[in-house]
């Protein structure tokens, strides 16, 4: 229905501000132009689902709440606000009226998701509400779609939990185990449940079996570390596989998980949102929120999630101050960065193997390179040939030695991480670029080029480097075909377009090639070498093979 007949020229401006503030994430502005509205429902439906919306992602949940039951009093209710509802009510254990909501819902115009989740919301509100027995519980969840496999899989978990039975154990380590899924998440459940029976040392064991497979997961590294340091708060990010609320919030993480994955940003936040309104306690639901804010560029927003998670120990500290320091790199706050990851790395009780990798990396990525060196080279005191990190930090250490100029170290560097892992493409390209760019070692790094390009075959920076290899080699009508490819790939890359100039000049297309030395001119962030060897070229071509 057209807004103009029934509205105000004020009214529609806040309609429309709202909506475009929604559409860019911009929660606060979409909810102050909403909020100046009032009965707009009745004739507009759209504004009803955006302003539920903006509420739930404000974390405005009883204001949503309000404003849910005016929709329903008016039969303009849809999934969202019924959602809302539910979820007031299962919070204040008030079973009787969502068990009431859900069954005299109509869900026609429910989604098949929408289905879902309301069909495990009632199935768990039915089971607390009419206090059944485990057969019954399991009969009343058979009613689920087969389909949905692996949701079926860890509500049955938080079903035995939620019993205790005899199998719990077994089927904990069931799920984990699943090669099917990456399921090391319900390692921490599975923890929880053992440290809420104060079995510490099977839960200990248990997450560092884990952590052998996983070893950068978040969640398990955190209450390890806590376990292990005996915190009396280990038990702070907290879960209650008894709590219906709890589960359910799991549940919604689970949807916001997967409607992140598929970009679905906003979407995904009103779930997370929705997770924390029913486990308040659960403080690591606050990670996917804040990458879901670096995702839609609300830097603001994600840094201060991640403040909030930095108050949880050492790995949820590091990793919060990982992200904000790459959010000031992001503004172009190099030095700030710089500063607060090292002092946040110097704050650290004892740094594992992973973080300093990490610190190492950001040095290196920074051009701090000498200092890089070193901390990569503590790594390798502490790890064996056969640990992960080990070719990644040859790797990385490799490239900071070449950029201080000392090539036999990095040479040595980078043969050593392809001889204990070949297949590595950026290595290999990394080394027989270095190699080409000394006119050593063609012949070879040619062929080297040709598997990398053959692991990676639409990268622009490999694509580029083979291409310039058989420039090297005189092969002039096959480098044109890659490095063709390579700026079609990557057309704001400095090097890749002098590079494509150099070829097509070499091919007697002269004309082109300077049309190609000229954009480079035009590009942002040209080193001024580059930008004089690129104006005599335009004059004179390439003088000689580079």
């Amino acid at each position: 229905m057209s807004l103009e007949k029934h509205y105000t020229r004020d009214t529609i401006s806040n309609y429309f501000s709202g909506i475009i503030s929604l559409q860019n994430n911009d929660y606060e502005y979409s909810y102050n132009f909403f909020k100046k509205l009032n009965n707009l429902e009745d004739n507009h439906y759209k504004f009803s689902k955006s302003y539920i919306e903006t509420l739930v992602n404000n974390s405005k949940i009883n204001e949503a709440f309000k404003y849910s039951k005016k929709l329903k009093s008016k039969k303009k209710n849809f999934f969202q606000s019924d959602i809302i509802i539910i979820s007031k009510f299962i919070k204040n254990n008030n079973l009787s009226k969502a068990n009431d909501y859900l069954a005299s819902t109509n869900k026609n115009n429910y989604t098949p998701l929408h289905d879902l989740l309301s069909q495990i919301i009632f199935s768990w509100v039915t089971v607390e509400k009419s206090k059944l027995n485990y057969d019954d519980a399991k009969e009343v969840f058979k009613l689920i779609s087969p389909k949905y496999k692996n949701i079926k899989k860890i509500n049955d978990i938080f079903l035995n939990c939620y019993f205790d039975t005899a199998k719990v154990n077994e089927k904990f380590l069931n799920l984990i185990n699943d090669q099917t899924t990456d399921f090391s998440r319900y390692t921490f459940f599975y923890a929880n449940y053992l440290l809420k029976k104060d079995l510490i040392k099977k839960a200990n064991s248990i997450l560092n079996s884990q952590l052998k497979l996983t070893p950068r997961n978040l969640l398990l590294n955190q209450l390890y570390s806590d376990i292990n340091k005996k915190k009396e708060n280990y038990l702070k990010n907290s879960f209650d596989c008894k709590n219906i609320s709890n589960i359910i919030a799991e549940l919604l993480y689970i949807t916001a998980n997967a409607l992140s994955n598929q970009s679905l940003y906003s979407k995904s936040n009103f779930y997370i949102n929705l997770a924390k309104y029913l486990n308040q306690d659960f403080f690591s639901y606050n990670t996917l929120l804040a990458e879901n804010f670096i995702m839609i560029g609300n830097f603001e927003k994600a840094k201060k999630n991640y403040l909030l998670l930095n108050r949880y120990g050492d790995h949820y500290s590091w990793h919060s101050s990982k992200q904000i320091a790459s959010l000031d790199i992001e503004k172009s706050q190099t030095e700030k960065a710089l500063k607060s990851i090292e002092t946040s790395y110097k704050n650290l009780n004892s740094p594992d193997n992973y973080q300093t990798y990490d610190f190492a990396q950001f040095l290196k990525n920074n051009q701090k390179f000498k200092k890089s060196i070193k901390y990569y080279s503590k790594i390798l005191q502490n790890i064996k040939r056969s640990h992960e990190l080990y070719p990644k930090v040859k790797d990385g250490r490799g490239i900071a030695y070449e950029q201080i100029g000392d090539w036999p170290k990095a040479e040595k560097d980078f043969l050593d991480s392809l001889e204990v892992k070949p297949n590595q493409a950026y290595v290999i390209n990394y080394l027989a670029y270095s190699w080409i760019e000394k006119g050593i070692n063609i012949e070879k790094s040619l062929k080297m080029l040709e598997e990398a390009n053959r692991l990676r075959s639409n990268d622009g920076y490999i694509t580029d480097s083979l291409g310039w290899a058989l420039y090297k080699l005189k092969k002039y009508e096959k480098a044109e075909e890659y490095l063709k490819k390579a700026v079609q790939l990557m057309p704001l890359d400095p090097i890749v377009n002098d590079h494509f100039a150099d070829i097509l000049w070499m091919n007697g297309e002269r004309l082109q090639a300077r049309y190609y030395w000229r954009h480079v001119l035009s590009l942002k962030d040209v080193e001024d070498e580059l930008k004089n060897k690129i104006e005599n070229k335009i004059l004179n071509g390439p003088t000689t093979l580079n």
